[in-house]
């Protein structure tokens, strides 16, 4: 009989887990560092309601920000005023007009409002195939756009999300996203945005996501912005190997601009093609 006790997993305090993420802070990758141009560009940024650091709002330093990321296809959080009558609070002319972005139609919750539960997803070239509106589950009112389009590289799905800030809502949240993803599983996907999450273990709220996406790959500290030591903004991919790389955008004016660092991920959608066909063949074959 073995007399050693078993072990047991226990799940790590909050500020043992951020004291983990300030020691792994210098294994971050740069911010402006690498360039693959074979790869799509994909970012995310949580804009705080265009509200920086300096607590001024000033939606021209975000854009300035946007432009700078220079990215294929963005995530926009934070889009529309909180109150009121949530109005957008981004230039989307000049969006078009400097950074050829345009968003992706939406029906939004109010007649001046930009996104879908504060959700904007901008894109430079492309044919939108099918926007759902997904209404989250939760304490707070939450909100995620799955969208089907089709890019010069091939069809792709992006689920653009803003989770909760309580834990039992984010897991809630995960199991409704991958419940969806799960009901047409046709196209390589990204879910992507501030998945307010920065634990990465079986103590993260974002386990349920798995096997489909895998949460503790490639997660970058994007909060605070001045300094940043959480991983809450998150580019997941499916299959795995669809995003090759991840990158915090961290520049003088991003420091600045919002309390979140944009992130950025380059993202291989032709090898994913390929590898998702030979799946499909693969289950063929056994059928």
């Amino acid at each position: 009989m073995d007399s050693k006790k078993p072990m047991r997993h226990t799940r790590p305090s909050v500020s043992a887990s951020i004291f983990a993420a300030v020691r792994n802070r210098n294994k971050r990758p740069a911010g402006i560092t690498r360039v693959v141009r074979n790869d799509l560009l994909i970012a995310s940024y949580n804009v705080h309601k265009c509200v920086g650091i300096d607590k001024k709002f000033d939606p021209d330093r975000v854009a300035h920000v946007i432009g700078e990321i220079g990215a294929d296809v963005i995530a926009i959080q934070e889009a529309d005023k909180r109150f009121g009558e949530r109005t957008g609070l981004l230039d989307l002319a000049r969006l078009h007009r400097e950074n050829s972005l345009v968003p992706v139609p939406v029906t939004s919750l109010y007649p001046k409002g930009h996104g879908w539960h504060g959700n904007l997803l901008l894109f430079r070239e492309g044919v939108v195939r099918r926007v759902q509106q997904l209404v989250l589950p939760g304490l707070e009112p939450r909100g995620a756009l799955m969208v089907d389009i089709d890019l010069e590289a091939g069809p792709l799905r992006i689920i653009a999300a803003h989770l909760g800030l309580l834990r039992h809502s984010r897991q809630q949240q995960s199991e409704a996203i991958l419940n969806a993803v799960k009901a047409d599983p046709s196209r390589p996907t990204l879910l992507l945005g501030d998945l307010n999450e920065w634990r990465v273990g079986k103590g993260s709220s974002l386990h349920f996501l798995r096997p489909v996406f895998d949460p503790a790959k490639n997660a970058v500290p994007s909060f605070p912005s001045r300094f940043p030591v959480l991983a809450l903004d998150r580019v997941l991919g499916h299959p795995h190997s669809l995003v090759t790389t991840i990158e915090v955008h961290d520049t003088p004016l991003a420091r600045v601009a919002s309390d979140h660092l944009p992130i950025k991920a380059y993202v291989d959608l032709k090898s994913a093609l390929a590898e998702t066909g030979e799946i499909k063949d693969r289950a063929s074959l056994a059928r």
